[in-house]
């Protein structure tokens, strides 16, 4: 049936999801959301291998390409197509008389069969839960970040061929595509990692493939709590803040923890309320019933086609929304989000690129004035007022940690400048002999926020008063 064996009687080590259908060669199977092992996580940093063992790969995998019956395979769901790949290989290595412990076979095995029916070399990488990011840098240079830190591993890619079949694999799933005429490419994999891929001529030395994973379970509030990425008080203000309808800004750099706050901030919404998300690449997580997503979309060959973040905010106005939430503000859609905030849509939610709350609105500025709007700079500032209640500032500080810096209201205008309101704020005080960053998060001993009104009317007063008592006593006791 596909070559030198009809059928297959060995259990196959890592169960994989069913495989799509092949269309001229083995490199365009395509892999499913669940075709990735749920196995233990490997050693920290992948072991690099030789080159005697990429050399015998590449002729094992060679002779398997023309011995195997691809329109036989692709008739097979994928633990049977991985079953009959590896009773192969093994037949193809016993006449070869190729020489291999009984680990470097295996760990063959598990490469080749990943590469038929998974993303190759990319599959221990994702199957790893610790990893936050997976950084490939052409074919031979691959780097992880785990723990706040940014490490090489040994994975290298048979050549740049390979990476950028599997960069097409990914795309494709989500209708997009990557290539000479469209070089650069958002998409996601199906568990929601966000992926960026930069194909040659623009990236000089390969395809470049950025995946910024997310964990197999949400993290919450309760576990930020534990990070040491706010304090007990501090999260409970949060979640008031959620449930009591403010509309909220997050402001971070990259990799400060926007999107995982955001989500953590939007576990507090009811599960009666309608709420619409615009993303570039569909990425959050919300757990409650009655959520519309909503993704750009760019242009075809043609040029035509483009639905930009915009259109999305635009239209989803007239989806008679209850919370809308904005991915990543990072153009003209900051205008339309403002007006929407301002218009009956409280709770709404949003995220960009900052350094600090000031630096936040400064960029709202910004954006609407890049998007075309000819309206004086008070006017915005009023806009950004009557619109935002709460920002609050992720970072990732030098040791890799994460925090929460600021919880700060947006207070009203005096003359033409904006006023704000820290609730909460971290100091950073040195660090330990090992790096790491000491630092506390302090009330600033606000008595009465802004939101205190809202969250009255919700119901959350007294739980309001209890962590910001519980806050002031701890600042009076340090």
């Amino acid at each position: 049936m596909f070559g030198k064996r009809g059928g297959s009687d060995t259990a196959s080590s890592r169960p994989q999801a069913p495989a799509a259908v092949p269309a001229a060669r083995i490199e365009q199977v395509a892999p499913s959301a669940a075709s990735r092992p749920a196995a233990p996580p490997p050693e920290p940093v992948e072991r690099r291998k030789s080159e005697g063992y990429y050399a015998t790969k590449t002729s094992i995998f060679s002779a398997l390409i023309d011995t195997i019956d691809l329109s036989q395979l692709a008739k097979l769901d994928t633990e049977s197509a991985r079953e009959e790949i590896r009773d192969i290989i093994n037949d193809i290595i016993s006449l070869k008389a190729v020489v291999m412990s009984i680990s470097e076979q295996e760990e063959l095995l598990d490469d080749i069969c990943n590469d038929v029916l998974g993303y190759g070399p990319l599959e221990p990488l994702l199957a790893r839960d610790d990893i936050a990011d997976i950084m490939v840098n052409g074919a031979n240079t691959t780097y992880i970040e785990v723990a706040g830190k940014v490490q090489r591993t040994g994975i290298r890619f048979r050549d740049n061929l390979q990476l950028m079949n599997i960069c097409q694999r990914i795309v494709s799933q989500v209708g997009r595509r990557v290539d000479e005429s469209s070089p650069i490419c958002d998409a996601r994999l199906p568990d929601g990692s966000r992926v960026n891929v930069i194909a040659p001529p623009l990236a000089i030395d390969g395809p470049t493939l950025t995946i910024r994973k997310f964990k197999k379970d949400k993290l919450t509030l309760g576990q930020l709590v534990n990070f040491g990425t706010i304090t007990p008080e501090g999260a409970t203000i949060l979640e008031i803040i959620g449930k009591s309808r403010c509309n909220v800004l997050i402001s971070g750099g990259t990799g400060s923890g926007k999107t995982t706050l955001l989500n953590c901030l939007t576990a507090f919404i009811e599960s009666d309320e309608r709420i619409i998300t615009c993303e570039d690449a569909a990425e959050l997580q919300l757990q409650q019933p009655h959520v519309v997503r909503l993704e750009t979309r760019p242009p075809n060959l043609e040029g035509e086609g483009q639905v930009t973040m915009r259109d999305l905010v635009k239209n989803c106005l007239r989806m008679r929304p209850e919370r809308i939430i904005v991915g990543e503000v990072r153009g003209p859609e900051a205008f339309d989000l403002l007006q929407a905030m301002n218009t009956g849509h409280d709770g709404s939610m949003g995220t960009l690129h900052a350094n600090t709350p000031r630096e936040a609105m400064s960029r709202i500025e910004s954006m609407i004035t890049m998007g075309g709007y000819s309206l004086p700079s008070k006017t915005i500032r009023e806009m950004i007022v009557s619109s935002i209640d709460v920002i609050v500032q992720a970072s990732r500080l030098r040791d890799g940690s994460r925090r929460i810096t600021h919880i700060t209201e947006v207070m009203g205008m005096e003359g033409e400048v904006v006023v704000t309101q820290d609730i909460f704020l971290y100091e950073m005080m040195g660090e330990d002999e090992h790096g790491k960053i000491i630092g506390r998060h302090r009330s600033t001993g606000i008595g009465r926020p802004k939101f205190w009104d809202r969250a009255r009317y919700y119901g959350e007063e007294k739980r309001l008063a209890a962590a910001l008592d519980a806050a002031e006593a701890k600042e009076k006791a340090y």
